[in-house]
């Protein structure tokens, strides 16, 4: 619901899912149901080879895609996708979102990239499943960290995000569509626009993220 808050959704676009992992299991919307309809009973369990556990309704078509995500990225806890307006018309022209300044390095250490188009025998067979794949092949490509840069742009389709839950992961897609429109309208303002340097993308990443982090207030043990 996260998602139709922040205007990332259109009518039944989008999903999101969690995982626990010590149960091997994964929860997710349901496929084609209306936001305003749902209701926690109608979430779908799964297993990790996408057999329903739990649930009477069919589970979203990009669960194949949630779970390779999970299978590849072991930190990550919840999955969101979305067809949000800037973020898709990154992809849509198959460019990569780059870090043009420090609200895009808070969350992403590095550029959003984009995945590679889909081969015709991989859109035919096993597409969702693929789809999963080009994403885990588009962090070889670049050498990225999933876990420093939780979001993707799938070539010609849109957004996929990460994060230590479902929660976060939903977050990421709404920063995600912020700083995607934020380049939009830099690299139209001035089409020259170069990167971040890499030391005030490192400074602005690092103060949010990992041991040495300062930003916020202390975590209560």
């Amino acid at each position: 619901m996260e998602l139709v808050r922040r205007g990332l959704v259109l009518y039944t676009f989008g999903n999101a899912s969690g995982i626990s992992r010590e149960e091997g299991l994964v929860v997710i919307k349901p496929s084609g149901v209306a936001y305003d309809e749902l209701k926690p009973e109608h979430m779908v369990i799964t297993d990790l080879e996408g057999k329903v556990v739990e649930g009477d309704l069919r589970p979203s078509s990009d669960l194949p895609t949630h779970i390779a995500i999970y299978r590849a990225f072991a930190n990550t806890g919840g999955v969101a996708h979305t067809h949000s307006e800037f973020a898709v018309s990154w992809a849509q022209a198959g460019r990569a979102i780059p870090c043009l300044g420090t609200t895009h390095a808070d969350t992403f250490h590095g550029a959003v990239p984009v995945t590679s188009d889909l081969t015709p025998d991989e859109t035919e067979k096993d597409y969702e499943k693929n789809t999963g794949v080009a994403i885990v092949r588009a962090f070889a490509q670049v050498q990225g960290n999933p876990d420093g840069i939780p979001g993707v742009l799938v070539k010609s389709h849109g957004p996929f995000t990460w994060g230590a839950d479902p929660r976060a992961a939903a977050h990421n897609s709404a920063i995600l569509e912020t700083v995607a429109r934020m380049a939009f309208y830099s690299t139209a303002i001035n089409p020259a626009v170069e990167p971040i340097s890499p030391w005030l993308h490192n400074k602005h990443f690092l103060r949010k993220h990992g041991s040495a982090s300062y930003y916020g207030q202390p975590v209560k043990k």
